[in-house]
């Protein structure tokens, strides 16, 4: 089972006890206002978007990570790699995404654990191409993609819920990955 450690964060695979928090990051709108359409999600939704994510693990080796702080073992929300079904046109593409709760905006904690996603995925997966993809507006989730060293290569629709969204990506012979800090 796959485990990564930053120097604040765990990223690990998904635990019952996960379902709670995650769907308490859920409910809050301020989180959810970039994702989709804007709408919160329940404990019922959570619980079917963790299982989904967990399969996406054993089919193809790499899913979604529940993003854990190491220091007080709270469940701050998730990063990962992803398949992005919901915009056809960039397929194939495997997107790395986060979502953490209100609570740990603005720390760094988002970038270092994307970094972590992007690192297991180029290192460890051997992908050849990451995307990242925001809606429109959503300036701090750009500020992350350009962080992690992506650059922006279209924007377009998203078809599930007609909100603009710009696609960034990195290629595996343009990353180069930050020194390692000892955890």
């Amino acid at each position: 089972m796959v485990t990564l450690e930053t120097p604040r964060l765990i990223l690990r695979r998904w635990r019952e006890e996960d379902v709670a928090p995650l769907a308490a990051i859920h409910a809050d709108p301020e989180v959810m206002r970039w994702i989709r359409d804007g709408g919160v999600r329940d404990e019922r939704q959570t619980r079917d978007g963790i299982r989904a994510w967990e399969g996406e693990w054993e089919s193809r080796g790499f899913g979604l990570f529940a993003v854990e702080v190491r220091a007080t073992g709270e469940l701050a929300g998730f990063t990962g790699l992803s398949v992005p079904h919901f915009l056809p046109e960039v397929l194939p593409a495997v997107e790395v995404g986060w979502r953490l709760g209100r609570a740990h905006w603005g720390q760094g904690l988002a970038t270092e654990a994307a970094a972590a996603a992007v690192r297991f995925g180029f290192e460890e997966r051997g992908l050849e191409r990451i995307v990242s993809i925001a809606q429109v507006g959503n300036d701090a989730s750009e500020r992350i993609m350009t962080k992690l060293g992506m650059r922006p290569v279209r924007e377009t629709v998203n078809p599930t819920c007609d909100r603009r969204v710009r696609v960034f990506a990195l290629r595996a012979d343009e990353y180069e990955p930050s020194p390692r800090r000892p955890s």
